[in-house]
């Protein structure tokens, strides 16, 4: 498939998306969402992937969905792109390699629902994000006011989502929206150099945590906990585990 509104390449074992849309600040509409379901189920399937990294060029990570499409919309196609884009952001949630996101300026509206469907976002200083919806007379619509509810929790989310208000990449930090703040020069390293830790450990460990974690998290305590019970037994059958405890005891990095 060829990419109109994404760059899509591999480095090494890391794959990299990138939203290229800079006449819009890189705002999404539905073909663009589906370009980045294509992409993530390309990599999914590509074994010698281990990471993904989602990004936007230049200033901007996503400013939002494209209004000038919104504004067009009735309310069986705003339905319709509110599933693809809800469908979409489950697979980047749910799909087993972790995603980073890497906010290199604007997160607003769905850039800040795909930011939060990722695994771990890292912020340049200069990144705003927010949901300011409400703003145009709507809410979130890509289960923004699901998952900013479980990252900052439902006080600060409603704050958020009532008033429209757009925070900085400090305050973002402050709340617990993203995890790390780093020079705008500097973040595409600084996101290669977390993804090149993950890849450094055990593969299978790294996509069975996620599940576990993703599965448990909204489960009752002791479902989860059976949940953690039975991947970390299971994981003492793979060939990584003994790989990694024979390394350990040998006092050598490990060949997984």
């Amino acid at each position: 498939m060829e990419f109109k509104n994404l760059i899509v390449k591999k480095d090494g074992k890391i794959g990299i998306i990138t939203i290229h849309r800079p006449e819009v600040l890189n705002a999404v509409n539905i073909e663009t969402i589906l370009e980045i379901e294509k992409a993530m189920h390309d990599f999914d399937d590509d074994k010698n992937v281990y990471v993904i990294i989602i990004t936007g060029e230049g200033k901007s990570f996503v400013s939002g969905s494209d209004i000038s499409r919104l504004a067009k919309m009735d309310s069986l196609q705003a339905r319709k792109y509110s599933q693809i884009g809800q469908r979409v952001f489950d697979f980047i949630e749910n799909v087993e390699m972790p995603v980073i996101a890497a906010i290199n300026g604007f997160a607003l509206g769905s850039g800040c629902e795909l930011a939060m469907a990722c695994d771990i976002r890292i912020a340049s200083e200069k990144a705003k994000l927010g949901q300011p919806e409400v703003k145009l007379g709507l809410i979130p619509g890509h289960a923004g006011t699901q998952r900013l509810a479980r990252l900052v929790g439902t006080g600060k989310a409603k704050e958020l989502i009532f008033t429209g208000d757009v925070i900085d990449a400090n305050e973002a930090f402050r709340i617990g929206l993203v995890n790390k703040i780093v020079e705008s020069e500097s973040i595409f390293e600084e996101v290669k150099n977390m993804a090149k830790k993950i890849i450094a450990v055990g593969p299978n460990a790294v996509r069975i945590a996620k599940t576990v974690i993703n599965r448990g998290i909204d489960a009752n305590s002791k479902t989860a906990n059976s949940y953690e019970m039975e991947a970390f037994s299971i994981l003492f059958s793979t060939d990584e585990a003994k790989e990694g405890l024979k390394a350990f005891l040998e006092k050598r990095k490990p060949n997984f």
